[in-house]
């Protein structure tokens, strides 16, 4: 027995006759129900007791092969990007199907083009009009155009565009009399409509609204920006032409996300504001900036910052306890990245005082830390800049700062590795990568300094396989960097890395023209620092390379390494021979560590036996 618009039957006591008769049917007898209603009544106690079977939109949907094979019948050549996209407006609602099948010009006959696909539109239209919305009342198809709006339907957004005190109860109602909602989940708090459906909604209230869906934009705008969720805020403020809404979520959410390492969201929330808006605005450029140099393209971010300065020169600062001149900090950051480590330096200075004054700890004043510390490494002071990079750490920690955090700890496993430390870089590097797996960020190029550092550290302990992964692992994240020639000191430095593991491996080739890359690398740096001393065999004003084959087993010591040489002889410490030669304690030592690997040797006493082996004393 087949009943068949079952929704029609209204009738309490109707009702409860047939719900009497389908509990206590005869033996060997089948009822079928089809209806666009859940059917309460004796459905739910069937179902406990495994007595009913039930078939959803989702069971009754076509799939495409079955979509494809309904228009195969009925002979609809279409071709397949118009079937993929009548698909998708109909997710394989039979009906829907059924009437563009049928709407076809003569089988065996592409249908026409755009006109076919009009007339499916319409006929569509028509449908639901009389089918689906003609048996609302007026509230509800009241209630439902306002919905079409909003891309999930969920209490609170249904009665921010639409005032209904009791939206959520009427979305609940709808969602049992309508099929064309959509649960999103198994809980059924959200849904959503179904294409069809959404857009005669949608037209229908730009054609019977003098003001369109402008206002229902603006509520949901408002109330997606109450609630922090400023992707769907900024969309619906665009929609609604409140272009001042959308700016100010902007302003308010981009840092966060930033320093998470979702700088892909603000990019997306900048692109959809008018170009004009940005570029006009100083703290819109340097939001657009700092989007730009957080995912490594310092080019991009020199330029928003040369438009935020041509329009409000001098400093500007986000947030009322942030002094920080931030363009100058953002300058700084991409100075750094373009290995410009002197200019970096040179910024960040004017910012010192405030940078380790008290304060606040912020996000701002982690980057400047971070970049400060960065610029002293590549300089080979690697005292100042552990203890900037440190406070760096802090500021991060305490702001939440994860891209801050992991840049400031692979640099500090670099200055270990670099300063003879092999079991900190270990240790850091690693804290550096884990932190960076817990926010997400394991392919950012922040973590190239961490790779590079525990590269190092094996190397040193000729864990070979080891190095290489390290390397690897370095030398991927470049690759796929936003802008190929940032971060070139790091760059090099890998390069010196590669080219020692390859020389070990026995594979002379590999090695030098790594070593010719981080030749090359190196004379992108506006100072090339510590480049200098641990490229020996480059020229890193010309990129020239000595292959390995013609290199000098016993390298040359400068005029400054052999004064440093002789003062070793005798009992003075570094800090002493710092004094009587008036040089600063890490120049001494970066000398010192550029003699030991120029005769190879990994102590003071070896240098000077060595020394004396070679006549050099």
């Amino acid at each position: 027995m087949i009943l068949d618009g079952l929704e029609f039957l209204t009738d309490v006591e109707a009702l409860q006759t047939l719900a009497d008769f389908v509990t206590w049917i005869p033996p060997g007898l089948r009822i079928v129900i089809a209806t666009r209603r859940v059917p309460g009544g004796p459905v739910p106690s069937l179902r406990a007791r495994g007595s009913v079977a039930e078939f959803g939109p989702d069971d009754l949907r076509f799939t495409p092969e079955e979509a494809e094979e309904l228009f195969r019948a009925a002979e609809v050549a279409l071709p397949a990007g118009r079937f993929a996209e009548l698909y998708a407006g109909t997710e394989g609602w039979a009906a829907g199907l059924g009437l563009a099948a049928h709407l076809a010009a003569r089988p065996g006959e592409v249908p026409r083009e755009p006109d076919y696909l009009t007339r499916v539109e319409r006929a569509i239209s028509d449908y639901l009009r009389a089918e689906v919305l003609g048996r609302l009342t007026t509230r509800q198809r009241d209630f439902l155009e306002d919905l079409s709006v909003l891309d999930e339907l969920a209490a609170g957004p249904c009665w921010a565009v639409t005032g209904e005190a009791r939206a959520g109860a009427l979305l609940q109602e709808l969602a049992q009399a309508v099929q064309f909602l959509v649960p999103l989940g198994p809980g059924r708090e959200t849904l959503r409509l179904h294409p069809a459906l959404r857009s005669v909604l949608a037209k229908a209230v730009d054609a019977e609204r003098p003001t369109g869906s402008v206002p229902l934009h603006r509520a949901a705008a408002r109330w997606f920006d109450q609630h922090g969720e400023t992707s769907r805020a900024v969309r619906h403020a665009v929609l609604g032409a409140d272009l001042t809404t959308a700016a100010s979520a902007v302003l308010q959410a981009w840092e966060g996300a930033v320093v998470t390492g979702r700088h892909a969201d603000v990019a997306l929330w900048l692109e959809q504001l008018p170009w004009e808006m940005v570029a006009a605005d100083t703290r819109l450029c340097i939001v657009r900036a700092m989007t730009a140099l957080a995912g490594g393209d310092a080019e991009s971010a020199g330029w928003s910052l040369d438009l935020a300065d041509a329009h409000r020169p001098g400093p500007v600062t986000f947030g009322e306890t942030s002094p920080i001149d931030a363009t100058a900090i953002a300058r700084s950051a991409v100075s750094c990245l373009r290995g410009e480590i002197l200019t970096a330096a040179r910024l960040t200075e004017p910012a010192v005082p405030q940078l380790r004054g008290p304060g606040p700890l912020t996000s701002w004043r982690a980057l400047g830390c971070v970049t400060r510390g960065l610029a002293l490494l590549w300089h080979g002071d690697y005292e100042e800049s552990q203890s900037w990079l440190g406070e760096g750490a802090r500021h991060a920690r305490a702001s939440g700062h994860a891209l801050a955090l992991v840049r400031a700890l692979g640099a500090q496993a670099a200055c270990a590795g670099l300063s003879g430390r092999p079991g900190q870089a270990e240790t850091l590097g690693a804290q550096a990568l884990e932190t960076a797996e817990a926010a997400g960020l394991s392919g950012h190029f922040v973590t190239v300094l961490a790779h590079v550092s525990r590269g190092g550290v094996a190397l040193g302990t000729h864990a070979l396989d080891e190095a290489d992964r390290s390397l690897a692992l370095a030398e991927r994240v470049l690759a796929t960097a936003a802008w190929p020639p940032g971060e070139p000191h790091a760059r090099a430095l890998c390069g010196l890395l590669r080219s020692r593991l390859e020389d070990r491996r026995g594979d002379r080739d590999a090695a030098r023209e790594a070593l010719r890359s981080a030749a090359v690398t190196a004379t992108r740096c506006e100072s090339p620092g510590i480049l200098s001393g641990l490229l020996p065999v480059t020229s890193v004003t010309s990129g020239t390379v000595v292959t390995p084959s013609e290199e000098p087993r016993e390298q040359e010591l400068s005029a400054a390494e052999r004064r440093i040489l002789r003062a070793l002889c005798g009992p003075l410490t570094l800090r002493e021979i710092a004094a009587e030669l008036y040089l600063s304690r890490n120049t001494v030592k970066t000398q010192v560590r550029a003699i030991f690997r120029k005769l190879d040797v990994h102590n003071r006493p070896g240098a000077v036996a060595r020394a004396r082996e070679r006549g050099l004393l």
